[in-house]
């Protein structure tokens, strides 16, 4: 009954917007979107309070009820199917399954899609039941560039954009033999394209924000631009010239909701707004959360172990651009098993916080969610200096290169010109010698290059050219663990239960 009921309603609608359309007025349109879920598939409470959010079934159900009010597509600008166990643990396909459920009309690949390597991708591609695109993406099968979709009388274009940092936020052999284009060129002649085949052009961007205001200003014909990347909190809507840009913060904490009046290939009238996720306040879908209940017991039989109890809370979210609890707890337990004079990750690799009380291993796992390995390189003190200004070079928060430290005290300075800005380096109780060689302990996605860490990338090169002679040489790898880092730190926090760090001031922001 209650499908047919939609289903009669729904043909109601379009009649009534089919005589809008035919008698030359504005054609309504809704635009539903969210952004970086990584796999948060139940609500959680965020460091400092205690009000539970989000949760994909409270989210779906709000999808349900504003799809009744107006005609809407619901759009995804990627990093969905990689985060969080209930994800990891399937490789994605439990992400796929509740977006099929939830009839999305697009989704733009995110640089995390990559993750579980090109062969899952395919699959998860295959078995989604809405377009996943990505235009400025060459040599993955089964991908659009773009996608229209015929709705309130209308013909909106959908052109995907993943970001060019993919080769360097995932492992480079998930992108072998895949070339990543520039988003404006490309976008540009798709405009040109499609111009005379929609009435509205969209842009769904895994970009970020900064990347999005800056397509905006570049390109001409851009309606609107839904983002990602950045987890970005846009309240309302931003306008750039002519272009709207919306994105819907992360994690199923809020869904986006934009109304468009639409009039001779014009947006007329415009209202959004972020709906946010609050279990407490909202209803669940009782279809959706039987998908997410059946996947989460499987987590739990696994994760649900408990492995320490943390004494205060572990704070991995600032990691991006300061130092952080968390970050010294992890590289000081990198340093301390491999006996290095210092040890460093990527702040991007962390990904949320452990909270005071029970640690699980999902915690653990939804912290450390990248299957990444601990390896020890031999550096020289300038190889370090370089290292460290490519850390802190990028003043954008969202950048994952800011490094979390063991071992060693920075100091520097933002406003100094990039590759000046580091102040001082002192290693143990020493000041830094440039010519000295240190034993660095790090993952394997940071010794290979990752986030641009092409000075690494050098020494591993060096290495590699030299594999016959072993541990004797300067630079070699001198130690490939085999070992995920969140095994490391799961089995160092059984040995020790009670948890606890603290910020030292390792590094240090100078005026």
């Amino acid at each position: 009954m209650g499908k047919s009921f939609a289903y009669l309603y729904s043909i109601l609608f379009s009649l009534i917007v089919v005589q809008f359309v035919f008698a030359g007025q504005a054609a309504p349109l809704r635009i539903l979107y969210v952004n970086d879920f990584h796999g948060f598939a139940e609500p959680y409470p965020s460091a400092g309070s205690r009000e539970e959010m989000g949760g994909i079934a409270f989210l779906a159900e709000e999808i349900n009820h504003r799809r009744k009010e107006r005609p809407s597509l619901l759009l995804s600008a990627g990093d969905m199917i990689q985060g969080h166990p209930w994800a990891n643990l399937f490789e994605g396909k439990s992400s796929i399954e509740i977006m099929n459920h939830m009839n999305f009309s697009a989704m733009v690949l995110g640089n995390h899609e990559f993750d579980f390597g090109q062969g899952v991708l395919k699959q998860r591609i295959l078995e989604a039941r809405f377009p996943i695109i990505a235009a400025n993406l060459q040599g993955l099968p089964y991908l659009k560039p773009y996608v229209i979709k015929k709705i309130s009388g209308l013909k909106i274009a959908i052109i995907g954009l993943v970001t060019e940092e993919t080769p360097i936020t995932t492992h480079p052999r998930n992108v072998h033999g895949l070339k990543f284009l520039p988003p404006a060129e490309v976008v540009q002649k798709m405009i040109e394209e499609l111009h005379d085949k929609s009435d509205l052009i969209i842009v769904l961007s895994h970009l970020g924000l900064a990347a999005d205001v800056q397509l905006a200003k570049t390109v001409k014909g851009i309606d609107l631009i839904v983002g990602g990347h950045s987890h970005t909190r846009i309240e309302t809507p931003m306008k750039i010239d002519d272009t709207l840009i919306v994105q819907a913060w992360e994690h199923a904490k809020a869904l986006g909701v934009l109304d468009l009046s639409i009039q001779d290939k014009k947006i007329l009238q415009y209202r959004g707004k972020l709906s946010l996720i609050r279990p407490g306040q909202n209803k669940a879908s009782p279809q959706i959360l039987d998908i997410v209940n059946r996947y989460q017991k499987g987590v739990e039989t696994i994760l649900n172990e408990v492995i320490g109890e943390a004494q205060v809370d572990l704070l991995g979210k600032g990691a991006r651009f300061q130092e952080t609890n968390l970050g010294n707890l992890i590289t000081d337990i990198l340093r301390k098993e491999t006996k290095s004079d210092l040890a460093v990750i990527n702040g991007g690799g962390i990904r949320s916080d452990i909270l005071k009380g029970n640690i699980r291993l999902k915690d653990i796992h939804s912290a450390l969610p990248f299957a990444n390995h601990l390896v020890v390189l031999k550096v020289s003190g300038q190889e370090i200096k370089e290292i460290f200004e490519h850390s802190v070079s990028d003043p954008d928060p969202a950048s994952g290169r800011f490094l979390q430290v063991s071992g060693i005290l920075v100091t520097y300075q933002p406003d100094r010109p990039t590759g000046q800005k580091i102040s001082t380096i002192t290693i143990g109780d020493k000041p830094l010698q440039k010519e000295t060689y240190y034993t660095l302990a790090t993952n394997d996605f940071l010794a290979i290059g990752g986030d641009g860490y092409a000075v690494l990338k050098k020494a591993l090169d060096t290495t590699e050219e030299k594999k016959g002679n072993s541990t004797q040489n300067n630079r070699v790898l001198l130690f490939d663990s085999g070992r995920e880092i969140r095994n490391i730190i799961t089995d160092y926090m059984k040995e020790n239960k009670f948890i606890s760090a603290e910020v030292e001031g390792r590094i240090r922001k100078e005026k």
